[in-house]
């Protein structure tokens, strides 16, 4: 079987799938990316270059289509390439989100064309409006915001078949289509995501913590408000009064991957630590920027409270690499976490701008750390019997492939009886504004659990 994947970051989602079927004769895999994709073992990388462009002309509106056209050509150029070579995919596995599908049904007709359904933006209900912080011209604002979902329904009016690694993800995206889009997560490597009582964190201070230390640890690819950054920050002042051994580890670069722009001249990561900088012991911060992968993991193993917050929005790999390595995660009672957390058995909820609750459970934990043993071991357990890329998520692929795979029992609605409905009866949320929107951008990839 001859399959094609098409990422600008390949390998992102299809990383786990790309390994496992590189290690199995009768599969040739080829993979078209931007620059930034990364080669793999036994995967053909073909990589086109986007030369920049001034849309300075284009309607404002259709700007971002604009670019998204140019990179579709590029793609194309590289298509043309590899067609001429002889290779006609049998399957095509493509993430829509910057353009990249828009040639890919004329191209290969023939082929079955599976598209990753991440995110479907809309101006009410999700992460825009959510935060009543972050106001921002109205209609405008709200266009563009619809006109970022135009390459992703180009993309499902083409396709086979959509996948969407959550229920509530899925159920992000028109009702007509949701029977389209499949629910399968790209998986957890459970086996190296795993507790480990010896593991130790080097500090920047070069201070080696441990977990018998108290170690609150907060994750994010960029410190930014919609990962619930400033939540966090205006809690630590209490922590750190309350609990005078606590250690906070902050994983995290100083840039931009969702949302809105900081102000000119500022970062998120500033504004924040100034507002609470007054009241905190900055010896006791500790902010790793981006680390290694295994740094990562370590600071899940030695963490007594893991706090992971989000606007309704993508989950992060990190909260459920934080779940496999036996965290005790406080998330915020927000749709994507609930659907991976029931408070109470697998972790903790708390309101996204309950900063004083928040505060507290962390606290909690670090005070009574026996007390939530069970909940470390439900929410490892929860993530190795519906997350675990080789027994569950990869099977689960390989049989909508048409592999030779098991039978796998659908991944949806886990927690039985709850459905994405139920997801949105959470704790009650500030009230809605308008809030920005042209300007939110989607990496596509979680990267590395750093999300």
């Amino acid at each position: 079987m001859k399959i094609l994947f098409v990422h600008n970051n390949f390998p992102a989602q299809y990383r786990n799938l790309a390994a496992a079927l590189a290690n199995e004769p009768g599969f040739e895999l080829v993979a078209v990316g931007a620059s930034s994709a990364q080669p793999m073992p036994s995967v053909k990388l073909i990589k086109y270059m986007l030369p920049e462009a001034d849309v300075s002309g284009t309607h404002p509106f259709a700007r971002r289509f604009d670019l998204e056209c140019r990179r579709a050509e590029q793609v194309l150029y590289s298509l043309s390439t590899l067609a001429a070579s002889g290779f006609a995919p049998d399957l095509i596995l493509a993430h829509p989100g910057w353009g990249e599908t828009l040639p890919l049904r004329t191209m290969f007709p023939k082929a079955r064309l599976f598209v990753y359904c991440e995110f479907f933006y809309g101006a009410e209900g999700r992460d825009i409006g959510f935060d009543p912080e972050f106001p921002m011209s109205g209609l405008d604002g709200h266009i563009g915001l619809q006109l970022k979902n135009a390459t992703t329904l180009l993309a499902l009016a083409d396709c086979d078949l959509g996948i969407s690694p959550t229920t509530w993800q899925q159920s992000t995206f028109p009702s007509h289509y949701q029977s389209k889009i499949e629910v399968i997560h790209e998986g957890i490597d459970t086996s190296r995501v795993r507790p480990d009582p010896r593991a130790r964190l080097m500090l920047p201070n070069g201070r080696e913590v441990r977990s018998s230390d108290e170690i609150v640890t907060f994750v994010v690819r960029n410190l930014e408000p919609l990962r619930g950054y400033h939540v966090f920050m205006r809690a630590l002042p209490e922590i750190l009064r309350r609990r005078p051994n606590a250690q906070i580890v902050i994983i995290g670069r100083d840039g931009l991957s969702y949302g809105l722009p900081p102000p000119a001249g500022k970062t998120w990561k500033s504004i924040f630590l100034d507002e609470v900088r007054d009241q905190l012991d900055l010896s006791r911060v500790h902010f790793m920027g981006g680390v290694p992968y295994q740094t990562f993991i370590s600071a899940l193993q030695v963490s007594s409270a893991h706090v992971y917050l989000t606007y309704p929005f993508v989950l992060s790999w990190s909260a459920l690499e934080a779940m496999s390595a036996g965290c005790l995660v406080i998330g915020s009672d927000t749709e994507p976490v609930r659907e991976v957390i029931s408070s109470g058995e697998n972790g903790l909820l708390v309101p996204f701008f309950a900063v004083d609750e928040l505060a507290e459970r962390v606290i909690e934990a670090l005070q009574e750390p026996a007390k939530f043993s069970s909940m470390r071991q439900a929410a490892r357990r929860f993530v190795i019997d519906h997350y675990d890329a080789e027994q569950v998520c990869i099977p689960r692929m390989r049989r909508l492939l048409d592999l030779r795979a098991p039978s796998v029992p659908s991944a949806r609605n886990f927690w039985p009886g709850r459905s994405p409905s139920d997801l949105s009866k959470g704790t009650k949320r500030a009230s809605r504004k308008s809030s920005a929107a042209a300007g939110l951008g989607m990496s596509g990839e979680e990267g590395a659990g750093l999300s």
